[in-house]
């Protein structure tokens, strides 16, 4: 429900946006190119979220900036994101104009 209301944020804000629901369906994807942009939820159903970034970064898919998106507000949580490949981590829950800001300015 959270992933579609983000991705119809997003889409509204002029974005192309690609959903994917589980980390197998992440780090499967195969675009045209790789994604500019990629928010990453840690707590997906089927892995921890970080893994997709590994994934991606194997077959050269990783996209030019990673957000981690969690609720966990503690140091250790940063850093094992940043030390995976994510550019920043945003706290949940992420305002909207701040999420479209943040994104907006990751592509400009």
């Amino acid at each position: 429900m959270i992933s579609g209301a983000l991705k119809i944020l997003l889409e509204s804000g002029g974005f192309d946006v690609t959903l994917a629901e589980t980390a197998a369906e992440a780090s499967a994807w195969e675009g045209p190119a790789r994604a500019d942009v990629m928010i990453l939820d840690l707590g997906l159903p089927d892995a921890d979220g970080l893994s997709v970034i590994a994934s991606l970064d194997e077959r050269g898919m990783k996209p030019a900036i990673t957000f981690a998106m969690t609720g966990h507000n503690d140091a250790a949580t940063i850093e094992r994101c940043i030390a995976a490949g994510c550019d920043d981590v945003l706290l949940k829950p992420v305002p909207v104009q701040q999420l479209l800001r943040i994104v907006n300015k990751a592509v400009a």
